[in-house]
Order: structure tokens, then C-alpha cells, then sequence
């Protein structure tokens, strides 16, 4: 399976995902500190991936989402951003309600 295959698997079994350096009880920068901290913060389940345990996805996840920077964040399988991006969704509250309003719709 390729990188961008298992991303895409990643991004499809995971309501609520996020791409990072480290992993949530150890994040290895800043950035990911504050994304792990934001989303945990809305009560939500989420998984995270650790971008430093293999090079294929740390690269693959940039190509990926067209975003050159780490961490990233899916929700319902959307790109929603990076850093900055989740943190101004997350100061203003559409981080939330993104959350909240929109459930993945499972396949039956």
C-alpha cells in the first residue's frame, strides 16, 4: 500500500484526525502541543498520527492535503488545516461546531 493509500485509509477510518510531530501524550513541537491541546479541548475522540515514526507519511500527508507544514487536521474526512488555521477556527468557535455539526454519515 502506498503512502497517500494509507493516508487516505487514515483519513477514512478516523472521524477526527490529526497529522503531528509526537503523538498526544508526548508532542515533539509547539505546534502539535497546541493542536492536540485544541482538540482535545472539544471533548471529542481523536486519533493522532506521529508524522517523526515514518518519513513516507510525514511527507505523503503534505502532498496529501496540497499543505506544507505539520500538524494537520481531518474532520469527516476534510483537510481543515494547520496550526494557525485551526487555531482562529478554534478561537471563534467554528472548530466546535465543525465538530458537532457535521458527523460523518456512515454507509449503510
Amino acid at each position: 500500500m502506498s503512502a497517500q493509500e494509507r493516508i487516505q485509509k487514515l483519513v477514512d477510518d478516523n472521524r477526527v484526525l490529526l497529522f503531528m510531530k509526537g503523538n498526544r501524550a508526548f508532542p515533539q513541537c509547539g505546534f502539535s502541543m497546541r493542536a492536540v491541546n485544541m482538540v482535545g479541548a472539544l471533548g471529542v475522540a481523536f486519533e493522532t498520527v506521529d508524522v517523526l515514526a515514518d518519513m513516507e507519511i510525514r511527507q505523503g500527508v503534505k502532498e496529501f492535503s496540497a499543505w506544507p507544514t505539520i500538524p494537520q487536521l481531518y474532520i469527516d474526512g476534510q483537510f481543515i488545516g494547520g496550526s494557525d488555521i485551526c487555531w482562529e477556527l478554534y478561537q471563534n468557535g467554528e472548530l466546535e461546531k465543525l465538530v458537532a455539526e457535521h458527523p460523518r454519515v456512515e454507509s449503510e
